[in-house]
């Protein structure tokens, strides 16, 4: 059986149009993530990989609960995954080891150990930012660490966690938490 240089062609057409789709697919739409470390413990566990969307904050800002993937300050090549507590205008601070968001207590069902009782803030969240915890707040480099992430630009957010896709027995879409006593 010949090849011919018609099929050849076709090949590599396919080739470069199968190519084209996925870097903007990975450019625009969505992108597979490996959870690294326990920051996210026990919401996401390390060595989970999850896909996150990357073009819904074109359509809307980010929410409170959202669990995002962000690029920490002046670290282009590393990429944290966080989620999102205070928004533009909130006050967050953390006082005898519970979280406060505009003076509110925050009920986090989510968090597996009791924080230390450091307190920190207050936090004024600026325009056009939003400030990010990892859910093991005991052993997170998150936006109290002000030299490393700080508040989040809206630019520095690669996109929003919605799926766990493996190990396989722990697939699972994700869900954003809802803080309805701030809403």
């Amino acid at each position: 059986m010949l090849i011919t240089k018609e099929e050849v062609k076709e090949f590599f057409e396919s080739l470069v149009i199968a190519g084209v789709l996925a870097f903007l697919i990975i450019t625009f739409v969505a992108q597979s993530f490996v959870v690294q470390g326990n920051s996210m413990d026990s919401t996401l566990r390390h060595g989970e990989r999850l896909f996150i969307n990357k073009f819904i904050y074109r359509f809307q800002s980010p929410q409170r609960g959202d669990i995002i993937v962000l690029e920490p300050k002046g670290d282009k090549s590393s990429k944290y995954i966080k989620r999102v507590i205070g928004l533009p205008g909130d006050k967050v601070e953390i006082r005898g080891g519970k979280l406060f968001v505009n003076d509110i207590q925050i009920e986090e069902d989510y968090i597996l150990e009791d924080m230390n009782r450091v307190p920190y803030g207050p936090y004024y969240v600026p325009e056009n930012s939003v400030f990010a915890l990892g859910d093991n707040r005991n052993n997170s480099t998150d936006s109290r660490r002000k030299d490393v992430v700080g508040y989040v630009p809206y630019d520095s957010i690669d996109g929003k966690a919605f799926w766990v896709w493996w190990p396989l027995n722990r697939m699972r879409f994700i869900n954003s938490t809802l803080y309805d006593d701030l809403d």
